[in-house]
């Protein structure tokens, strides 16, 4: 304002700023409202991961899916391997890339969504819940495959997976998609879930030694003792 009133600005050029001011503010609040919004654990990034940790990490392939174009493909992501090797971090950065990109994204274990849908069966709001998990672009299923599923837990899966075609999932699990079958009481539905997910995502295998101990705080160094003056 004081520069157009100082006539450094015409009126065009002042329009212009205006706008321009006015666009950043509400792509900055559309942003922390669509990063809210994905629940994430913690909020981490992709520069944040050392894929220098460990030479088993597959980190050109990890590099390639911060492209995000399989997001844009519609296509899924698996990344599974053993406890503490960043799976979930992982996870998470490329949900915040996707949001950055304006996508709109949901974090959730999967536990908590079968309870959540299993619920919804017993207050008759089970459609109203799963259409908040159809609607995200990007839905990250985190610890996937842990234990044994009922029938109506594979059949609520399988729902979902269903519904949510052409639509982005991120699966971490600590088992291999492979190993996945014997958890479905019903074979049938095991292999039309299983079949469609697994032929539509990139798998990522995670291996190497635990990240968490990377990610440690460090107690502060002591002080040593002054020694005594005999």
């Amino acid at each position: 304002m004081a520069q157009a009133h100082g006539g450094e600005l015409g009126h065009l050029d002042f329009l212009q700023v205006l706008c321009q001011d006015e666009i950043t503010r509400r792509d900055t609040v559309a942003f922390q409202r669509r990063l809210q919004r994905a629940k994430f654990e913690q909020q981490v990034t992709l520069e944040e991961f050392d894929l220098t940790a460990s030479s088993k990490l597959p980190a050109a392939q990890i590099r390639d899916l911060g492209a995000l174009r399989w997001l844009h493909a519609g296509e899924s992501v698996i990344l599974f391997g053993p406890v503490g090797v960043g799976k979930t971090h992982i996870a998470q950065a490329l949900g915040h890339l996707a949001v950055r990109q304006g996508a709109h994204v949901r974090f959730a274990k999967t536990s908590r969504v079968l309870a959540d849908l299993a619920g919804g069966h017993a207050d008759r709001a089970w459609e109203k819940r799963i259409r908040e998990l159809i609607r995200p672009d990007v839905l990250i299923l985190d610890d996937f495959a842990m234990r044994q599923l009922t029938a109506a837990q594979a059949d609520d899966l399988y729902e979902l997976v269903s519904e949510r075609q052409g639509r982005s999932l991120i699966i971490t699990s600590n088992r291999a998609p492979s190993d996945w079958y014997p958890l479905f009481p019903n074979p049938v539905v095991a292999e039309s879930l299983l079949d469609r997910l697994i032929n539509t995502s990139h798998q990522v295998i995670m291996n190497g030694p635990s990240y968490r101990p990377n990610k440690r705080p460090r107690n502060p160094i002591e002080r040593p003792d002054k020694p005594q003056v005999t």
